[in-house]
């Protein structure tokens, strides 16, 4: 007898773990394909969590997260001026994840939309679709630089849609949303009274012009809009799995709700370690700087490959270059790199339909392997050009 229910047996393995486990079998891979710093947690980081068994903080915590975390995350540069409170307004969270699935599990209905660029990161769809809501892709295209256009938006707007998902800077294309464009999809939010989810785990790595906006600060947006974000990229944490979500009061109160029935809280020296690395900006500032010497690289030896195109990421750790030149699906293309080249990148379209005809690059890897990676590439390319 089969016991599973349907959303169980409709899940599928991600085209990126699916890269992944057939790269295991192989030897001699480069893999940028893994949305992960490959450099160690920061020395103080980890200080303060060896401090933390220590002094036996190791219990559980209020499902909220404790008060010195929800605190510190209140002061934090990017959320500090909206003046969160930190005892109604902020939720710990297991990961960035973690915050999502709250999220979707106290927010949508059977049936209710959730707008989502296309394309965008995988995980986003399925949590939607699981949780009983339809996901529903606004198309974007390279030459806006895949950002969503306010009348794209608009014209998928039903009486059933609820929310409207933002990620910038964007995995998987790099893309940040300008000032103009996220008060052009605010003014869509307000109009007609959609909660925005801004996905803001990658708002420390930013290349080109000021800092990353949060649409939260926005006139009208506090009061409808979600903000998640974690210490994953920013701390390379990404073991760790602490995040947090920032909003309206209700929602973080049912979200906290659902924590307490669903995993209690997050681990408790976690949560001490990411209080400490709060109060140290400069580190996240020193990541920020490894990826910005490592976007360089890899966009120069993109530049020297006949038949690949790629517009410069502004943030995250990823370049997203067209590969459609060589008459060959993404999954194709990725699929005959990673067996003739041993080199892992993920195809466009594990993003969404948008996504076809280019691949993902994560330059999380240290300058000489992303040079090693760019001569297979090109390699690979010369063999498979028309």
């Amino acid at each position: 007898m089969d016991f599973l229910n349907e959303k169980a047996r409709e899940l599928r393995q991600g085209e990126i773990r699916a890269m992944f486990d057939q790269a295991a079998a192989m030897e001699d891979v480069i893999s940028m394909g893994i949305g992960e710093p490959d450099m160690p947690t920061p020395e103080l980081v980890c200080r303060a969590a060896s401090e933390a068994l220590r002094k036996g903080i190791t219990h559980y915590t209020p499902n909220a997260g404790t008060m010195q975390l929800r605190e510190a995350v209140a002061g934090y540069s990017s959320v500090s001026a909206l003046g969160y409170d930190p005892a109604r307004e902020i939720i710990i969270t297991n990961g960035g994840m973690g915050a999502l699935s709250l999220l979707f599990l106290v927010l949508l209905n059977e049936g209710d939309e959730v707008l989502i660029q296309d394309p965008q990161w995988l995980n986003y769809a399925v949590q939607v679709r699981y949780c009983g809501g339809v996901p529903v892709r606004v198309p974007t295209c390279s030459e806006d630089g895949f950002q969503m256009r306010p009348e794209a938006i608009e014209g998928l707007i039903t009486p059933r849609t609820k929310a409207l998902m933002i990620n910038s800077p964007n995995n998987p294309t790099g893309g940040v949303a300008s000032p103009a464009q996220l008060e052009a999809m605010a003014a869509v939010a307000r109009k007609h009274d959609l909660l925005v989810i801004s996905d803001e785990v990658y708002n420390t790595l930013f290349y080109t012009g000021e800092p990353c906006c949060s649409i939260a600060a926005l006139e009208g947006m506090k009061e409808r809009t979600v903000v998640i974000n974690s210490f994953s990229k920013s701390y390379a944490m990404t073991g760790w799995r602490i995040g947090y979500a920032a909003g309206p009061a209700g929602i973080i109160d049912r979200m906290v709700k659902c924590q307490e029935n669903f995993n209690a809280c997050a681990n408790a020296p976690g949560q001490y370690a990411a209080a400490a690395a709060l109060k140290h900006p400069e580190l996240s500032l020193e990541l920020r700087d490894v990826f910005a010497q490592r976007r360089d690289v890899l966009l120069e030896g993109l530049a020297e490959i006949d038949g690949i195109s790629c517009c410069p990421p502004e943030g995250a750790f990823y370049a997203f270059p067209d590969i459609s030149a060589f008459g060959m699906s993404s999954q194709m293309f990725c699929r005959q790199l990673l067996e003739r080249q041993r080199l892992v990148c993920i195809p466009g379209s594990a993003f969404g339909v948008c996504g076809e005809g280019h691949i993902r690059m994560a330059y999380t890897c240290d300058v000489p392997v992303l040079r090693a990676g760019l001569e297979r590439l090109a390699r690979f390319c010369e063999e498979v050009r028309p």
